[in-house]
C-alpha cells in the first residue's frame, strides 16, 4: 500500500493550515497558531512508523491543555474551504476522525458508525448529528459496503 503522507500530501495540509512544517526525522511538525485569539496548537504527523507490531501513520495533537492521538490514520481531507484537515482512521464499520483548524481548534470523534456519514441528519439528535455532519466530508475515503 503506498503512503498516505507523501510530500504531495504534507504540501497540501501545508497549504490548507497556512502553515510551513519542520521536519524532524520521520515526523512533520505544523505549529498552527492564531494570532487574534492566542490559541495555538502542535500537530505531528508521523507517516509509517512502528506501532506495536504493525506499521502505520500516527497523528498527535498537543494542545496547551491536551494532547489527541489517532493511531493507523488511513487517509485525510484538506479543505481549503473549511480551513480545516480531517485525518480518519477506521476498524470495522466504525470510523474516528480528527479535525485540526487553520484558526487554532481541533475536534476528535472517536469510534463513529460509518453509516452515520451518510445517514439523514434530521433524523438524529443534535448530540449524535454534530459527528456525522463533522465527518462526512471524508466518506469518500471509506470503502463501499
Amino acid at each position: 500500500m503506498p503512503s498516505v503522507f507523501t510530500k504531495k500530501a504534507i504540501d497540501k495540509i501545508s497549504k490548507v493550515l497556512a502553515v510551513t512544517p519542520k521536519q524532524l526525522g520521520n515526523k512533520f511538525r505544523f505549529m498552527v497558531e492564531n494570532q487574534e485569539t492566542k490559541q495555538h496548537i502542535s500537530l505531528e504527523i508521523y507517516p509509517d512508523i512502528p506501532i506495536g507490531n504493525d506499521v502505520g501513520n500516527l497523528i498527535s495533537v498537543y494542545t496547551p491543555t491536551s494532547h489527541l492521538q489517532l493511531h493507523f490514520c488511513t487517509g485525510y481531507v484538506a479543505s481549503e474551504m473549511l480551513g480545516e484537515v480531517t485525518f480518519i482512521s477506521e476498524c470495522g464499520s466504525r470510523v474516528s476522525g480528527l479535525i485540526v483548524e487553520r484558526v487554532g481548534g481541533c475536534s476528535l470523534y472517536a469510534n463513529v458508525s460509518a453509516k452515520l456519514l451518510s445517514g439523514d441528519f434530521s433524523k438524529m439528535g443534535p448530540e449524535v448529528m454534530m459527528s456525522g455532519i463533522a465527518l462526512s466530508l471524508a466518506e469518500q475515503l471509506l470503502p463501499n459496503e
